[in-house]
Formats: C-alpha cells, sequence, structure tokens
C-alpha cells in the first residue's frame, strides 16, 4: 500500500505540471484511494506526502478554472485530519486559495473546501483568527442561507461557526451578517436532537454579544426555545432532559442583554415573561432554576424592579426558597437569592420586601455551608437594610447572625463571603445607629473585622468601616474600648493619615473617628505616642478643603487635649 501511495504522488506530480485534465483526475483518484486504503501509521503517510513536495503544487490546483478543484480539496482536507500535516499545508500556501474557492457555487467544491479548511485550522486560535481576517464570516453565512438544503454544506458551515464564534474577534463580524436570521430559520426545521445539539453549539457562544442577543430575540429564538421547554418539561428521556437545560440557559443568556431583556420584558406584559414567571413554581429543578436566574436578570433596573415586586413575585421567589430549605439544591438557592437581592436595590422596594419576610426567608439559610449561597445572602440582606433603621436594629440584635458574620468575615479562602460579611457588619451600625446593635457586634468579637476592613485595598470599604467604627466610638466607646486598643486602630489610622495614597475620604474620616477615640484614655495616649499632632498638622494644606478643614479642628482637639 505503501508503494501505491508513493506511485500516485509521483504521477500527480508530473500530470499536475503538464498533461490532460483526465490524467490528472485519474491520479487524484490514485491518491484518494491510496488515502482511503492506508494501513500504515497517520505519521508514515505525513512524512511520504510532506517529502514529495507536492503540496505546494496542490495551491496551483485550487482555483474554479481547475478540473478538479473539489478532489484537491478533498485530499488535503484527509490530510490535514493529521495534526503533523497542517503547519506544512500552511506553509505551503493552501488556505488563500482555498479561501477563494468558498466563492464558487458548486457544491461538492464548497464541501470539501470547507473540509479541508476547518481540518487545517483545526484547534488553532491564531489559524482561525486569520480566516476571520480574511473574511471566511460573512461568505460562510451566506452560504448558509443559499444551501441550507444541503446538510452537508449546513453541517460544515456549523461547525466551523462552531468553532469560529469561540474568538471574541468573530463577535463583530457575525453581528453584521444575517446568521441570527438564517441559524433560527434552520433552527425551526430541526426534528433530530442531535441537530439541535449543533445548532445550540453555535447559539452559546453567539449568544454572548449583545448586539446578537437581541438579533436572535428579534429573529423569534425565544419563541423556539420556550417550545422547546414546553415539549420536554415532563419528559425523563435523556435527551429531553439535556435538551431542556440547553434551551432554558440560552433563554437566561439572552436576557443578560440590556436590549434584549427590556424587549422581553415588554413593561412586565410581554407573554415571555409570564411564560418565565410559571417556571418558578415548577417542579422541575432546571426550570426552577432558569426561572429565578431570569428574574435576577429582568431585576436590572429600577423600573423593573418595582413593577414585579408590586405585582408579587416576591412571594413566588420566597415560596421557592422554602421548599429549597431542607433539600438543600445549591443552584437554586443561589439564584433566588439573586432575585431577590437585586428587586431589593430601589428603595422603594426595600420596605415593601422587609413587610413580605423576606429578611426571615433569607434567615433560613444561615447554615448553609456553600459559599455561593452565603454570599448571595449576605447581600440581600444587605440591600434590605439601606436606610431602613428598624430593619437594621432588629437584625444587628440577632445574636445567631451576628455570630455567623464574625465567622464568615474570617473566610480567607472565600474572599466574597469575606468582603460582604464586613460589609453588612458595617451597615447594621451605620444604618441602625443603635446602642444595642453595637453591644451585640462587641459582644460577638466583630470590632477586629471592622479594624481590619479599613485597611481594605477598597475605598467604599475602607469608609463603610471608617463610618461605623466612628458610631461605635461616639455611641459606645466605654464597651469597646479594649476591642479597639487590641484592633491596634490608632496604628492604623495613623498608617491611613501618613499615607500619601490614602483618598481624601478616607483621610477625613479618620480625623473624625480620631477626634471621637480621644475620649479614652488608653487611646488617646497611645495617639500621643504615636505623634498624631504632626501626621494631622500636614493634612491642614491638602488640596481638598474639607480634608483640609478637619484637619484643622482635629489638630485643635489634639493640641487641647494633649
Amino acid at each position: 500500500m505503501a508503494d501505491n501511495l508513493s506511485d500516485a504522488l509521483k504521477k500527480l506530480k508530473i500530470t499536475a505540471v503538464d498533461s490532460t485534465a483526465d490524467s490528472l483526475e485519474g491520479c487524484l483518484d490514485c491518491l484518494l484511494q491510496a488515502l482511503a486504503q492506508n494501513s500504515f501509521s497517520d505519521t508514515e503517510t505525513s512524512e511520504k506526502i510532506q517529502k514529495s513536495g507536492i503540496l505546494p503544487v496542490f495551491a496551483s490546483l485550487l482555483t474554479p478554472q481547475s478540473s478538479c478543484p473539489a478532489k484537491v480539496a478533498n485530499i488535503i482536507a484527509e490530510v490535514a485530519k493529521n495534526e503533523f500535516m497542517r503547519n506544512s499545508c500552511v506553509d505551503a500556501g493552501l488556505i488563500p486559495p482555498l479561501v477563494q474557492l468558498l466563492n464558487c457555487k458548486d457544491q461538492e467544491v464548497l464541501l470539501q473546501t470547507g473540509r479541508a479548511l476547518g481540518n487545517i485550522c483545526y484547534d488553532s486560535h491564531t489559524l482561525q483568527s486569520q480566516l476571520i481576517n480574511m473574511g471566511v464570516i460573512p461568505t460562510l453565512v451566506k452560504l448558509l442561507g443559499i444551501h441550507c438544503q444541503n446538510a452537508a454544506l449546513t453541517e460544515m458551515c456549523l461547525v466551523a461557526f462552531g468553532n469560529l464564534a469561540e474568538l471574541e474577534s468573530s463577535k463583530e463580524q457575525f453581528a453584521y451578517t444575517n446568521i441570527a436570521e438564517e441559524i433560527v430559520k434552520l433552527f425551526k426545521k430541526q426534528i433530530e436532537h442531535d441537530k439541535k445539539e449543533m445548532i445550540f453549539e453555535v447559539l452559546a457562544p453567539l449568544a454572548e454579544n449583545d448586539i446578537i442577543k437581541l438579533q436572535l430575540v428579534e429573529a423569534g429564538l425565544v419563541e423556539c426555545l420556550l417550545e422547546i421547554v414546553q415539549k420536554t418539561v415532563d419528559s425523563d428521556k435523556e435527551d429531553d432532559i439535556a435538551e431542556l437545560k440547553t434551551a432554558s440557559d440560552l433563554m437566561v443568556l439572552l436576557l443578560l442583554g440590556d436590549e434584549s431583556m427590556q424587549k422581553l420584558f415588554e413593561g412586565g406584559k410581554g407573554s415571555v415573561f409570564q411564560r418565565v414567571l410559571s417556571w418558578i413554581p415548577s417542579n422541575n429543578h432546571q426550570l426552577q432554576l432558569a426561572g429565578a436566574l431570569a428574574i435576577a436578570n429582568f431585576a436590572r433596573n429600577d423600573g423593573n424592579c418595582i413593577h414585579m415586586v408590586d405585582n408579587g413575585i416576591v412571594q413566588k421567589l420566597m415560596d421557592l426558597l422554602d421548599r429549597h430549605v431542607e433539600d438543600g439544591n445549591v443552584t437554586v438557592q443561589h439564584a433566588a437569592l439573586s432575585a431577590l437581592r437585586n428587586l431589593a436595590i430601589p428603595v422603594v422596594n426595600k420596605s415593601k420586601m422587609l413587610s413580605a419576610g423576606v429578611a426571615e426567608a433569607v434567615l433560613k439559610f444561615l447554615r448553609s455551608e456553600m459559599p455561593p449561597v452565603q454570599f448571595k445572602l449576605l447581600g440581600t440582606l444587605r440591600m434590605l437594610i439601606d436606610a431602613q433603621a428598624e430593619a437594621a436594629e432588629q437584625l444587628g440584635k440577632n445574636v445567631k447572625l451576628v455570630e455567623r458574620l464574625v465567622e464568615w468575615c474570617e473566610a480567607k479562602d472565600h474572599a466574597g463571603v469575606m468582603g460582604e460579611s464586613n460589609r453588612l457588619l458595617s451597615a447594621l451600625i451605620r444604618h441602625s445607629k443603635s446602642k444595642d446593635v453595637i453591644r451585640t457586634i462587641v459582644q460577638s468579637g466583630g470590632i477586629k473585622h471592622l479594624a481590619t476592613m479599613a485597611t481594605s485595598e477598597h475605598v467604599i470599604m475602607q469608609n463603610e468601616a471608617l463610618v461605623a467604627l466612628a458610631l461605635i466610638a461616639a455611641l459606645e466607646l466605654v464597651t469597646a474600648e479594649k476591642d479597639l486598643e487590641n484592633a491596634k486602630l490608632v496604628q492604623i489610622l495613623h498608617r491611613l493619615l501618613s499615607d500619601e495614597r490614602s483618598a481624601p475620604e478616607i483621610k477625613y474620616n479618620s480625623m473624625v473617628l480620631i477626634c471621637a477615640l480621644m475620649a479614652s484614655e488608653p487611646l488617646h495616649k497611645e495617639m500621643q505616642s504615636l505623634a498624631f499632632l504632626e501626621v494631622v498638622s500636614k493634612l491642614r494644606s491638602h488640596e481638598n478643603k474639607t480634608v483640609a478643614q478637619q484637619a484643622s479642628l482635629t489638630e485643635q482637639r489634639l493640641a487641647v487635649e494633649s
């Protein structure tokens, strides 16, 4: 068989230069047959073809005027299945003529050309980027529309789209074609699960682009997805379960785009929004998950949030959470809490949600050991108590909650949970301004975490900590004195004031806190030992007038007290 391949290569090289179309085609047939019947290793085949020098010859045969471009492209496609040969195909200059052949009308030429390009560029982002820059995306989209009745060509286009769509640089080009219209049209015709799955694999990366999201919505993809959900929701077949998950996940992805989401919301009266609402009380966990995630996505602007809260969505989400307190379905818990957190952002919603019992519903998950659930739980409570003094006080006096927060403030393996715990501790004090809350936090060991929070790399967290600590110093200094001393708060404030990189608001709030701490004898002595007066004096000339004014006031206090 090795001899057959060698003979075929020799004859082809001769006939390609000077021979008739018939003899050339005969040689190509021999080579294809030798490749098909090859019984020795791919590496050996590659070496023979590589050494023969035939690849550059193929470039001259890949023209529309050539008598058999389909067979040449077919040979290249077979050869390029072997990873060793892909660079050789590139070096032989085969990509440009192959790309040109995509403008051909012959369906067999198109099919083999697509296969050849796909195999050469397989798993190479560099080569795929080269194809994108050569303009293959609009060409392939056009081919899909023209040859949608040709199953093999359609499949070739889908495979190409699936590979190219993974590259970010492709999204913009796809957005300027009618890919959404063509692919939705194709999707509607599919009955077989495998064909739908192939289209889903293209849709998922494409739908990451906001422009394409909107195009897919306008092309009617959502209606297709809802139909799939309806047909598969009660099925226990493996394919149907997979299809339900893919369709509902894609639906949620489409809602991540602001324009596509708003188009489907339709002021809360849209049929799609109403269908999604019906998923939440479903007995199917996948639909519950998708429904809650969809609500979280719809709840990305105040108008939508207010409408949904006024129309009873909160109770649906709380009922859903109740169903998952015991069975611990983490993904559903996380999604429902995400939705509630987003809904709690508008000021007018907070009191309504608190009255509905959202805080109590969320607290049921305090015992969760899953960081994603902990993170969303904390965020939801923090949003709920923003400027809600009564709720902040009630939660701040909840010893179990505060002890859990202090525990999570030490969750070094989960930065998000640790950060949110600190922020909620601070928020309980800032929004309640309650001595009882401060005492609860002091007794639970929370002071050291607020002091550490003042050194955060995030200015917003530093500020929240400093304001909370100032309230502690003003309202319950005697109770907190020992903990503030042990937390080395005075040293932290010295560093913040001395550091030129500290934001103006950090310097300002640090000085406000210093003034409050002076009422403590041990803390005041520590300030004197660290020469605070000198540090504060320098800030009188700060470019920020508010900081400079506060520095003058603080300097006077320090001078008097000393």
